[in-house]
């Protein structure tokens, strides 16, 4: 998907980068946050592809457009509020148009209504992450899945869920969990990157990152998350060729400009959350 930043006012040779201190730009929160809300546009058609059951199948295509597809999907929910697929793809679409609070409202009824259903656990879980509940989230994912039967996507949700309370070092060890399970998984690797780079370890988060970019199930949060990464260590160059490499102009000037603005932003603004938006950085979904 295509992904315009309007950041092309800012130029690599107006910017004295290597005077920022990397420990403000790690402890950003208007940093990460920043991050999160650029990199995670991309993600959201793909959050409306894995609608299961009656719903997903039915004769007609799914809608691709979030907005359109919460239309659809929220007539078919109010229609029968009980019906676990009907909640399940207007859930999905909520959080795919990013009607976080309004996802987990829907879907904590539909658990209710359905008590058992792991498919909405799991949806209402990752819902739960997104509205920035972190700990209901981790508890509740808890409950999606089991320790006889893991879910590898699930496992990694619950660590982003855990890097943002803090809790680095149980993050992964969730996924580590998961990497036994999806040995390279590109969305995994970069989850645990962003682990190491929020706790300050950017050598380790280069590592982890570049081999998640070294698979070609790589997307473009990946490319993103590395760059800031290398960025972040003082190699602004090669940080912009990482952003831009393979892309079309307008995409790869997007992704500069954009790399640049991250970099720069090294104040955290007042009043701004303390936790930081990891989980959609690198979510699978």
């Amino acid at each position: 998907m295509r992904q315009r930043f309007g950041l092309e006012r800012f130029s690599l040779g107006r910017l004295n980068l290597g005077r920022l201190s990397l420990a403000r730009l790690l402890a950003s929160t208007s940093l990460v946050a920043a991050v999160a809300m650029g990199l995670g546009g991309c993600t959201a058609m793909s959050k409306l592809s894995d609608v299961t059951g009656s719903v997903g199948s039915r004769a007609e295509a799914a809608p691709t457009d979030p907005a359109r597809a919460a239309e659809v999907y929220g007539e078919r929910y109010r229609a029968n509020p009980k019906d676990a697929d009907a909640a399940l793809a207007y859930g999905q679409a909520l959080r795919a148009n990013g009607q976080h609070a309004q996802a987990a409202a829907v879907l904590e009824q539909a658990t209710i209504a359905n008590p058992g259903n792991r498919a909405l656990m799991a949806q209402y879980g990752r819902a739960l992450s997104d509205n920035g509940n972190f700990q209901q989230a981790f508890d509740v994912l808890t409950k999606a899945h089991s320790p006889d039967n893991p879910d590898w996507r699930l496992l990694s949700v619950q660590g982003t869920a855990l890097d943002q309370m803090g809790r680095h070092e149980e993050a992964r060890s969730y996924y580590a969990s998961a990497l036994k399970i999806a040995p390279g998984d590109p969305g995994v690797l970069s989850n645990l990157g962003l682990s190491y780079m929020l706790s300050r370890d950017l050598p380790k988060a280069e590592d982890a990152l570049r081999q998640a970019y070294a698979s070609p199930r790589a997307n473009a949060r990946v490319r993103q998350n590395l760059g800031l990464v290398v960025g972040l260590q003082g190699r602004f160059a090669e940080a912009e060729t990482i952003v831009k490499a393979d892309l079309p102009p307008d995409q790869a000037a997007a992704n500069v400009a954009y790399l640049k603005e991250m970099l720069t932003r090294s104040d955290v603004k007042r009043g701004a959350p303390k936790r930081t938006p990891v989980a959609s950085l690198g979510q699978p979904d």
